[in-house]
């Protein structure tokens, strides 16, 4: 990838693209590869089913850049593109609402494995218990603990990526907070950086798989 255009903003690629050079939509996927994953995965709560999430998500992206109209970050709307997709998944086998399921949040603040931070062999393992922890909490929570407190979105562009209200944001967040409380809350904030990420060999696979659909190599 050239250097150069990586340097480009976002809204500058965009435009690129939209002139004919689709080889640089690999720079936004690329720019925004952790992010997309870890909203999807928030929501199908499976690896490989949010990778698959993310290819629809980015082909769906591509197809519709002319309505990106630059009212939001890109980022945002790409964002917002992959929840959808990912809701769409996920109401296949069920009916999935994201409401205030309070006893759901309730009875998953004990849903933890019993860790004891200070025996952990290594930051990794609490992060794995981290992860396990998002995991059991209710679908509401579980994107706005992922947007809000992993990827650290801003209240708004996390209210505007879910279409729901600021104050509905803090509320989730605040209670989602609450239920991972404990021996790992204490650790939260400096290892949620590595909580579901995105590594090279999965990344390498999502970019090569989008570009091969969106010229045409495989069916959409």
């Amino acid at each position: 990838m050239q250097t150069a255009n990586s340097t480009l903003t976002d809204e500058a690629v965009v435009e690129r693209v939209r002139a004919g050079d689709v080889a640089l939509f690999e720079i936004l996927m690329r720019r925004h590869n952790q992010r997309i994953f870890r909203a999807a995965r928030a929501i199908v709560k499976n690896d490989d089913l949010a990778e698959e999430v993310m290819q629809e998500a980015y082909v769906s992206a591509f197809e519709h850049l002319d309505d990106f109209g630059g009212r939001a970050r890109f980022s945002t709307w790409l964002t917002r593109i992959a929840v959808h997709a990912s809701l769409r998944r996920v109401r296949l086998g069920k009916r999935v609402e994201l409401t205030d399921d309070i006893e759901a949040l309730e009875a998953s603040s004990g849903m933890s494995r019993s860790i004891d931070p200070e025996q952990a062999a290594t930051d990794r393992q609490i992060a794995l218990a981290i992860e396990h922890a998002i995991d059991e909490l209710p679908e509401a929570f579980r994107i706005v603990f992922m947007l809000r407190g992993v990827e650290q979105l801003t209240v708004a562009e996390t209210a505007e990526t879910l279409g729901i209200a600021e104050e509905t944001v803090r509320t989730r967040f605040h209670r989602a907070k609450a239920a991972i409380q404990g021996r790992l809350l204490a650790r939260t904030d400096f290892l949620t950086p590595e909580v579901h990420g995105f590594h090279l060999s999965r990344c390498d696979r999502v970019v090569f798989a989008v570009l091969a659909k969106i010229r045409g190599g495989e069916p959409h």
